[in-house]
């Protein structure tokens, strides 16, 4: 029977193989900081990480594999949902973070090189989407606890609201290439709050909380 081929970057976990890869991906994580994905090659990150190019080059095969396997890390850690009662702290707290997250020129880097991977390869896209929906799905957990409080009425769409929150702070990170501040994120986090309460993110018929 043949063998199934490997998807980009995918190895068997512990040992050696875990060591590599964690090297690599330590070693990209670096490039992306210093040069940017512009400046990322394969030859940049074996020289980084020790490992050797044929290795780079059978493992994960492009730079847009490495960002692929970089991308996918990200989406394993766990974003803190805020819960502090309140649907509007709530929101405000979220988005103070995930500006917080995008003032660190790591993360930054990261996001910046995924985005730009992700016009090249389709793989890219998908894995960057991925994480995007799951890290939404998850904090729309604020607006399902606001439900239950009564706070918005049934039926409020929390992917749309948490979606709302994140726009304007990715549209300052990767469209107006600004600087990710405090402002930014109070004030899309009071907009957002905002057009929840007026019902744009309810459907028409759903009565209004109490």
């Amino acid at each position: 029977m043949e063998a199934k081929p490997r998807a980009t970057g995918a190895v068997r976990p512990g040992g050696r193989t875990a060591r590599t890869r964690a090297a690599v991906l330590a070693a990209t994580q670096g490039e992306l900081e210093a040069c940017g994905y512009a400046g990322l090659t394969l030859e940049k990150v074996a020289e980084h990480s020790g490992v050797h190019l044929a290795t780079l080059y059978r493992r994960w095969r492009t730079v847009e594999g490495l960002v692929v396997d970089l991308l996918g890390e990200m989406g394993k850690t766990e974003i803190p949902i805020p819960d502090t009662g309140s649907f509007k702290h709530d929101l405000r707290a979220l988005a103070l973070a995930i500006a917080a997250l995008y003032q660190q020129p790591r993360a930054r880097a990261l996001v910046e090189g995924v985005v730009a991977a992700a016009v090249r390869s389709p793989e890219a896209s998908t894995a960057w989407a991925t994480v995007i929906a799951e890290r939404n799905r998850l904090a729309s957990r604020i607006v399902e606890r606001a439900i239950g409080r009564g706070e918005l009425p049934p039926g409020t769409d929390g992917i749309a609201i948490i979606s709302a929150v994140g726009a304007p702070i990715y549209y300052r990170l990767l469209v107006a290439r600004g600087p990710v501040d405090d402002e930014i994120a109070e004030t899309a986090a009071a907009a957002a709050h905002t057009a929840a309460l007026g019902g744009a993110f309810t459907p028409g018929d759903s009565p209004s909380p109490p």
